[in-house]
């Protein structure tokens, strides 16, 4: 990969030209760094003026980036081109402006598509409501296994223009993408890309359920060598029918069952490739036994087939497949374990998010003390707790809206005890692990699976994850 290196069409193109960037914070101020390095004219805007955009300002005006904090709805006088942070909603006056004077918008993504080199690393790209973070990990242990230098990269929290624009040099990189960045990055073309399910999330942001699924399918468009698709999940298969993709580029699916042909899935304990294998109709390739996926999850054996497809799209051999998933190791707070007290066992799964997220969670586990809520992002709780409805020893439910999951426990599962805790204190996550341990027995997990957002309690899903542990560590401690 070009270390440092540019298209020199694209940097001359931005060369003297006015660009607004919308928004500060992760994104925002590393795109106005790296445009106003390109000599482009940068003003960057933001909504809000609290104390860490006045200190982002600073750093940026003292470079001679003109900063407009509070005002981020005005189009700047002169813009041709906006640059925006992923979470501004398409809505917004500042896009209707840029729109009615013709002007584009990019996201961060689309600027460092962009600004790739001539010999740019491919791009493996992977989305979906849920397990993205977990699944572009995998698949970078196990390019890393087959000796490919590569970074996860993307969404996960590293800049794609740190990777696109920085020194190390890389053979290919593993993606994860938001709808968010998806949304706001038109021309992007992956060597192979997931959207590993689709389920009701961030419909606030896209308006509708039709909008965020189209905007997840763009990670499809332009892939030279392999779609990979969910085989339980029929949306994701029906947004590869839909992609425009480059000749000779297939679709592979992946399942929790016996692989058909072009398929990845599990027979008798072992992940099998039968679609990058000669005579993929009798043939199948061995990749990697069940035990070597941490935690053996279902949906985790599902983000570990779909991390095993994109690695196979790009050539990577089987035992690599195999060494990559041995040596992973999960973030915190996605189904970890955190210790077993009297019998019981007590697992932290914070990042469940959404409904979605939370139901592979309950699926995990036979009997479950479920500690659930939180902000529920506009999500609806029927399905969820009808599916989950017979795994269910109890529930302890926290947060703004605990009262829409309660309401849905009454509808479909009126003979679980709830216990609805009304306090939003720092001892509120204390309080629910002993209400949970009261209701649990031997043999049951009390299980961390909100189902919704953290903000209402905490910071964010690692601080409620955080207290979680040290709850369940004063339980331990009280018996001991």
């Amino acid at each position: 990969m070009g270390s440092g290196q540019v298209t020199s069409s694209v940097s001359s193109e931005l060369k003297g030209k006015h660009v607004t960037v919308a928004g500060l914070g992760v994104s925002g101020v590393p795109a106005a760094k790296v445009l106003h390095g390109l000599g482009a004219i940068v003003t960057a805007v933001n909504d809000g003026a609290d104390e860490r955009a006045q200190a982002q300002a600073a750093e940026l005006e003292a470079l001679g980036i003109t900063v407009r904090l509070g005002d981020g709805d005005t189009l700047p006088e002169g813009t041709e081109l906006i640059v925006t942070a992923p979470g501004w909603k398409p809505d917004k006056p500042l896009f209707a402006a840029a729109e009615r004077a013709g002007v584009p918008v990019w996201g961060d993504v689309e600027l460092a598509w962009r600004l790739r080199g001539p010999d740019a690393a491919p791009w493996l790209a992977v989305t979906g409501t849920n397990g993205k973070t977990t699944t572009v990990q995998m698949l970078a242990s196990i390019l890393k296994a087959a000796g490919l230098r590569t970074a996860a990269v993307g969404n996960i929290g590293v800049s794609l223009l740190d990777a696109v624009l920085g020194e190390e040099q890389y053979d290919v990189l593993a993606v994860e993408l938001s709808s968010y960045q998806l949304h706001w990055a038109p021309s992007l073309r992956a060597h192979s890309a997931a959207v590993l399910n689709l389920a009701p999330d961030h419909l606030d942001w896209h308006g509708s359920m039709e909008a965020y699924a189209a905007d997840k399918g763009r990670i499809y468009e332009g892939n030279r060598v392999a779609c990979v698709y969910n085989a339980a999940d029929k949306a994701t298969e029906d947004l590869v029918r839909a992609a425009d993709v480059e000749e000779g580029c297939r679709a592979v699916g992946f399942t929790l069952g016996t692989p058909a042909p072009s398929q990845l899935g599990v027979v008798e304990g072992i992940l099998v490739d039968r679609a990058f294998v000669e005579n993929r109709q009798k043939n199948a390739q061995e990749l990697a036994e069940v035990a070597d996926v941490d935690p053996p999850a279902p949906h985790n054996i599902a983000n570990a087939l779909a991390a095993a497809a994109l690695a196979r799209a790009y050539g990577v051999p089987a035992k690599a497949v195999r060494d990559g998933l041995r040596a992973f190791t999960p973030d915190a707070h996605r189904i970890a374990h955190v210790a077993d007290v009297d019998g019981v066992t007590y697992v932290d799964d914070s990042k469940a998010t959404n409904t979605h997220a939370a139901q592979a969670s309950l699926a995990a586990y036979e009997s479950i003390v479920w500690i659930a809520g939180g902000l529920a992002k506009g999500a609806t709780f029927d399905e969820l707790v009808t599916k989950s409805a017979p795994r269910l020893r109890g529930a302890v439910l926290i947060g703004a809206d605990r009262a829409l999951i309660r309401e849905a426990l009454a509808r479909h599962a009126p003979e679980v005890p709830v216990v609805d805790l009304d306090r939003t204190d720092t001892g509120a996550m204390r309080a629910a692990v002993q209400e949970a341990r009261r209701l649990a027995r031997t043999g049951d997990t009390v299980l961390l699976a909100p189902a919704c957002a953290s903000m209402d309690m905490f910071a964010n899903y690692n601080k409620r994850g955080d207290a979680f542990a040290d709850a369940v560590r004063e339980l331990g401690s009280v018996d001991g």
